[in-house]
């Protein structure tokens, strides 16, 4: 299990107690083999995928320790015990979190003291677990979850020939098509048994893609899938695009077509999810960017 980053504190300082410096690359590779992390562990990512979790709370822990002037860089990447913090770690502390940092008058210095953080006991600063990105990611995951359930709700209460201009819409956003006038056949109206569409794969339409939409509540169930496979080899076509409101079955998502048919299973969760990656039907509220440290600007080695 992934400690959370207050654990990491007391083990980060204990790993460069010689005094000397020492290395992110290091230092993370020891904690890693303090706290006994599985190379799944080690490959855990944050939600947005944008950076490794483990490496996240050991960052945030290193922050907090050198600004309690525990610990000091040297270069870049590079760091080593202060004087302070050599001090602290001959007193034996059976732990390092908030709540120990707190007592720093470095530490109070540095962060300075806000309404909030003077609303907050020391039992509260001891309980928090999440970094600050993950707390971030975490609520912008459940904004993004009950965007995309209100999604569901609309278009499951649209008429038929909304959803189906939707499903040509996002696949031409995804970058299919084209333009919406050169996407292809619109869905529904094909014609083709058990097809209910066709759009290009690309703007010069070398190739074209079979798309079979259901706006159901009912969960989808392998013989439709096998009914679609079907009628794709009538059209000699291998390509195709299952969409749904609802789900689809285990047997369906397992199956496997003995030709080369290539088949894609889209459902509501993941066609909403899509809707929002692509802005349709959506729009920005607010824009939050994260920015960290330019070291070139510093002259940092």
């Amino acid at each position: 299990m992934i400690p959370d980053f207050q654990s990491i504190m007391l083990p980060f300082l204990t790993i460069i107690s010689d005094g000397e410096e020492h290395s992110t690359i290091e230092t993370n590779q020891k904690l890693a083999e303090h706290f006994n992390l599985t190379a799944e562990e080690l490959e855990e990512y944050l939600p947005s995928g944008s950076q490794k979790t483990f490496p996240n709370r050991v960052a945030w822990a290193k922050a907090h320790l050198k600004m309690a002037g525990l610990l000091e860089n040297t270069k870049r990447s590079s760091f080593k015990l202060t004087d302070l913090g050599k001090a602290l770690l001959d007193t034996k502390p059976q732990e390092i979190n908030l709540k120990f940092l707190r007592t720093i008058p470095t530490y109070q210095e540095r962060i300075g003291r806000t309404r909030d953080e003077d609303s907050l006991s020391d039992s509260d600063v001891s309980q928090i677990s999440a970094t600050p990105e993950e707390v971030l990611e975490n609520s912008y995951l459940a904004i993004r979850k009950s965007l995309a359930q209100e999604l569901l709700f609309k278009i499951k209460s649209s008429s038929p020939v909304f959803f189906e201009n939707l499903v040509v819409e996002l696949l031409v956003k995804m970058g299919y098509g084209g333009s919406i006038k050169d996407a292809g056949r619109s869905i529904g109206r094909s014609g083709d048994e058990g097809i209910d569409g066709i759009i290009k794969e690309d703007k010069l339409g070398l190739d074209v893609i079979y798309v079979q939409a259901k706006r159901w509540e009912n969960v989808v169930g392998r013989p439709e899938i096998q009914k679609f496979v079907g009628a794709l080899a009538g059209q000699g076509a291998k390509k195709g695009v299952f969409i749904t409101t609802s789900r689809y079955t285990n047997e369906a998502r397992e199956y496997q077509p003995r030709n080369e048919t290539k088949i894609v299973l889209i459902d509501g969760e993941q066609l909403a999810g899509l809707m929002i990656d692509h802005n349709l039907a959506v729009s920005t509220v607010n824009t939050f960017e994260i920015k960290r440290i330019d070291n070139d600007y510093f002259g940092d080695e």
